[in-house]
């Protein structure tokens, strides 16, 4: 489709094919907004299956193959020195995946069999597309983050401008099939006003992304492609509605649920209930500017430090001085707000590789089902060594940062309370005096008693909880509606972690930045909330409007109802702060 300097209203004919429609998916991200419609373009043309020119050596290709992939790396590298949080660790991971050696391997392969360079790499794309369709899980989510890479080093050999976010001078909802993590992570909230794709689960990299620029979203919407551009449309993303009806009074219902969010304050660094009860808000970082951005923005600690990004797209282990500067770095930026008799708190999550997160030098790529293989805390039990490792290198970098922090670590990937016990005894010869698991599994959840004799507190990843729970990928947007942390099961199951635990118990899923949920996973047991920076204050907001007798009678609604819309639907009844927050 087309990218206008500014945007036409829809033809009449085409229009008219839309009269009144509605289309549902899944609210990813809070907000509502009313503008025209503008498609991303579509994908660069597939490269023609023929003979390289004979003119063209098979060196002189291969380099040009290198050149393309290194400037599409450079340029993916620049753009992710401008980004911050969330999306600056995406571009960094996309940039890593242009230079990937299996994908260049198997174009160079390619074009020693005689093929040309853009026909080389658009069939090593498809295989390596292939293989983590197979690998299930967030490996299939990389399928789009390599046809991303494609399309750029294809667009970059051509000498043509890449596909990517369409240019427009008036603001814009964005419509797309889905979006690469090089195209979220750029996106302008002064332009687009609001993200809705075809395909997409909560847990992609666009929602997150989304939910980090506090970005009214919508994914898994099914027919949303057939919008005309230029349509104008309303889009609902705590409800996940995206409606053409658009009317007067409607625009200003939406303003004024702008204005009511707009007047939320930023958190102040004090999370609390409304009788005073205190609840620590904390952030989701990946690397050290992550977490100077979530100190910035008020938060009381880290509530999950992902350790992955160290270890990814690399052939070797991190060395020991290359952990301990990575893991400073995230210390240091809240040792600055803490003191020694109050440190702050940083909750580091050992290395969770394996299924959807592989590792030539640690994990088993032919696994037959690597989402329930040999990932996170297991890997220790497969290739000893590396877990001890990381742990020595957490605590030297904890006392290099000093007094005004207090690390917390915790193992992926608990079944057992054996397990737990195996962890908490490595963390104490490491010299590491707080360890803890998460629960990710039904089979921690629902023996978390034993587990927390064994450790000092839990934290819940809500994100494979319920993918585990429901039997349901978390990327795949056909199963969205089961992929869904309202659902009682999922909330029974924390419910039950709270119940049993002898500790804290935080929740570091996407859940926790719901909101609405938020009170409910408060009422469910949870001492500590911890999410992306920017949905801090409107949790903040929410939390400080409940006591805890309402947050338990939240709770008590929410694992009763039948189904994920009606718990969700029960809960924002009874929050009257979301309407007048202009969060529902």
């Amino acid at each position: 489709m087309t990218s206008p300097e500014n945007l036409p209203s829809a033809p009449a004919d085409q229009a008219s094919t839309l009269p009144g429609t509605r289309f549902t998916g899944v609210g990813v991200c809070p907000g509502r907004a009313v503008g025209p419609v503008l498609s991303m373009p579509d994908a660069i043309a597939e490269p023609e299956n023929s003979p390289r020119d004979s003119g063209i050596s098979e060196a002189s290709a291969v380099e040009s193959l290198e050149a393309a992939t290194a400037a599409v790396a450079e340029q993916l590298r620049a753009r992710a020195a401008e980004a911050a949080g969330d999306a600056k660790g995406v571009l960094e991971a996309t940039a890593l995946m242009a230079t990937d050696s299996m994908l260049k391997k198997a174009a160079i392969k390619r074009i020693s069999g005689g093929k040309t360079e853009e026909r080389s790499f658009y069939e090593a794309a498809a295989e390596v597309t292939q293989m983590l369709a197979a690998l299930g899980g967030k490996m299939a989510e990389r399928q789009r983050d390599v046809r991303d890479v494609r399309d750029r080093v294809i667009a970059q050999l051509r000498g043509v401008t890449p596909p990517g976010i369409p240019h427009s001078e008036t603001p814009f909802i964005l419509l797309a099939e889905d979006l690469a993590p090089a195209d979220t992570a750029t996106l302008d909230p002064e332009k687009v006003l609001a993200l809705v794709t075809q395909e997409g689960g909560p847990q992609s990299h666009t929602a997150i992304i989304a939910r980090s620029l506090d970005l009214p979203a919508v994914v898994a919407a099914p027919g949303v492609l057939q919008i005309p551009d230029g349509t104008e449309v309303h889009v609902d993303g705590a409800a996940g509605v995206i409606d053409t009806s658009v009317t007067d009074e409607l625009k200003a219902e939406v303003q004024a649920h702008r204005e009511r969010r707009a007047q939320i304050a930023a958190f102040d660094g004090d999370g609390r209930l409304a009788d005073g009860t205190a609840l620590p808000l904390l952030a989701n970082v990946g690397n050290g500017a992550d977490a100077r951005a979530a100190a910035e923005a008020g938060a009381q600690g880290v509530g999950l430090f992902r350790t992955e990004f160290l270890f990814f797209d690399r052939d070797s282990e991190p060395g020991h001085e290359e952990q301990v500067s990575a893991y400073r770095e995230v210390f240091e930026a809240f040792a600055a707000r803490g003191t020694a008799e109050q440190p702050a708190k940083v909750v580091l999550r050992t290395l969770d590789a394996g299924a959807d997160k592989p590792l030539p030098f640690l994990t088993d790529a032919e696994e037959p089902n690597p989402a329930l293989g040999v990932r996170g805390f297991r890997t220790e039990l497969a290739s000893p060594g590396v877990l001890g490792r990381q742990l020595a290198a957490v605590a030297e970098a904890e006392a290099a940062a000093g007094d005004g922090v207090d690390v917390w670590v915790m193992a992926p990937m608990i079944s057992t309370a054996e397990e737990a016990a195996s962890f908490r005894t490595m963390a104490a010869e490491a010299g590491l005096k707080t360890p803890g698991v998460m629960i990710e599994v039904p089979a921690a959840a629902l023996t978390a008693g034993p587990i927390t004799e064994e450790v000092e507190f839990v934290s819940i990843g809500t994100n494979d909880l319920t993918q585990y729970t429901m039997a349901s990928d978390r990327q795949l947007g056909s199963l969205a509606a089961l992929n869904d942390a309202w659902q009682p099961a999922v909330l029974q199951l924390i419910g039950a972690t709270g119940a049993a635990s002898h500790g804290p118990v935080g929740v570091c899923g996407e859940a926790a930045a719901d909101p609405a949920l938020a009170p409910v996973l408060v009422g469910l047991g949870a001492t500590s909330l911890s999410m992306s920076a920017a949905a801090l204050p409107a949790v903040a907001a929410v939390l400080r409007t409940v006591s805890p007798e309402q947050a338990k009678e939240l709770a008590a609604v929410a694992t009763a109802a039948r189904s994920s819309g009606e718990a969700r639907a029960a809960v924002v009844a009874q929050l009257p702060a979301l309407q007048e927050l202009g969060l529902a």
